[in-house]
């Protein structure tokens, strides 16, 4: 139970900061954000704000999105023929469409749809089972809500509010902010653990921090801010030197060369071999030094979220030169992730978020149609033509991403499904 609620959290955190990095964006640009769902499947709650966004919790606690205007499969839920209840101002106009039988409402005009128009002429026209005969039409409001068959309370989207009525350089930032939220998400979370800890490890020395009590170490002698010179006359210049050094012979007496301030000594310790997690390690009982000052953290969290960010370039490229779906994980390996970083506490929880929301944030930017890099690149491309791609070829585009992406989902998913529960 335990790895299940770490896996809805940690990837809903990624996903909602994810899709919050579009809303934000798409807000200031003008485009009317219909909706911002927490989870996924049915409706349990919903609620209109007064900035036109309905904000919704589903069922199904695994991320969320974010349902832009003109975006995608925001399509008009109306369709001729369909039997709808509206509401109407002061002024006639219609101020609310229901489509649900789960809603009712007080003074509604029931209507059989005929023909409307919620994009550019703002209309709706039909019948009223009092009269088939007469048409009635009546004018929408600009704001007008529509209810729809699930109960969701909804903006309607006239043309002026749809993603591609906005500027192309607001477009292209909603595209990016995306990704751009998961980066800064990773150096958060990065920088946060670093506090947690007290500090930041500093790897390239061969100084020890805190040396633990009654340890191997603690018996030959040694203090903190100790310098190893040398390991049975190899030399040591870093902490992986020093730990490589330990490592690589267990329960064997090492012949230490060690500085302390202006002066050097030799002693002798045998590392000895412990469990932690279940896990068997050879150790000594020191621990890396750390910078402790608040600049220090900070740094040294933005460090870290890059250094892990260059790294997981380095394993695409190495993915892209020798394709393999062992390389790559879907649903099924971030769940069996999350469990073993819930077994190791909540420092290795954020730390897997990090990592997490960075992996997310660069398969993002790759320029695959569906992806948010894909958009930019059609961003560019409509940039440098000076007019867009017609809706029909963008949407045969991500149409053939999207099931392209499906594909590869179902064979990485089933790779994992084989590789953890049948080997």
């Amino acid at each position: 139970m335990k790895g299940v609620l770490t896996f809805i959290i940690v990837f809903s955190v990624v996903v909602i900061f994810h899709e919050f990095g579009h809303f934000f964006f798409a807000r200031r640009a003008g485009i009317l954000v219909r909706e911002f769902s927490i989870g996924m499947g049915p409706k349990i709650f919903g609620h209109q704000g007064k900035d036109g966004t309905a904000y919704t919790l589903r069922l199904l606690p695994i991320g969320g999105y974010v349902r832009m205007a003109g975006v995608g499969e925001d399509e008009t839920e109306l369709t001729r023929g369909m039997p709808v209840t509206l509401v109407l101002d002061d002024t006639g106009k219609v101020s609310k469409i229901n489509t649900s039988k789960k809603v009712q409402l007080a003074n509604g005009i029931p209507l059989m749809v005929e023909s409307f128009d919620l994009e550019k002429e703002l209309f709706i026209a039909g019948y009223t089972s009092a009269d088939e005969s007469e048409l009635l039409r009546y004018e929408v409001l600009h704001d007008a809500s529509i209810i729809e068959q699930d109960g969701t309370e909804v903006r309607i989207a006239p043309v002026d509010v749809q993603f591609q009525s906005a500027k192309l350089s607001q477009r292209m930032l909603t595209n990016f902010a995306g990704p751009m939220n998961n980066f800064i998400l990773a150096v958060l979370v990065f920088i946060l653990v670093a506090f947690m800890q007290g500090g930041v490890a500093v790897t390239d020395t061969n100084g020890i921090g805190q040396v633990m009590n009654d340890s191997p170490a603690q018996a030959a002698g040694l203090k903190e801010g100790d310098k190893i010179l040398s390991i049975d006359g190899e030399k040591i210049s870093s902490w992986e030197d020093l730990t490589g050094a330990i490592l690589a012979q267990p329960d064997e007496t090492l012949d230490l060369e060690v500085q302390r301030g202006q002066q050097t000594f030799k002693t002798e310790v045998t590392p000895e071999t412990t469990t932690v997690d279940g896990q068997k390690t050879v150790r000594i009982g020191i621990q890396v030094p750390m910078k402790t000052g608040i600049v220090d953290k900070v740094v040294g969290g933005a460090q870290q979220a890059l250094a892990n960010s260059l790294t997981i370039f380095k394993a695409f490229g190495d993915l892209i030169m020798k394709p393999n779906l062992d390389k790559l994980g879907g649903p099924v390996a971030i769940f069996q992730m999350s469990s073993q970083a819930a077994q190791q506490g909540p420092t290795t929880v954020l730390v897997f978020i990090a990592i997490l929301s960075m992996n997310l944030g660069i398969i993002n930017l790759f320029p695959f149609p569906a992806l948010d890099g894909g958009k930019l690149v059609l961003n560019i491309v409509e940039a440098i033509r000076k007019k867009p791609l017609s809706v029909e070829k963008e949407g045969l585009l991500n149409l053939i991403g999207f099931g392209l992406l499906m594909l590869l989902m179902i064979l990485v998913t089933w790779n994992d499904i084989q590789r953890f529960f049948f080997q």
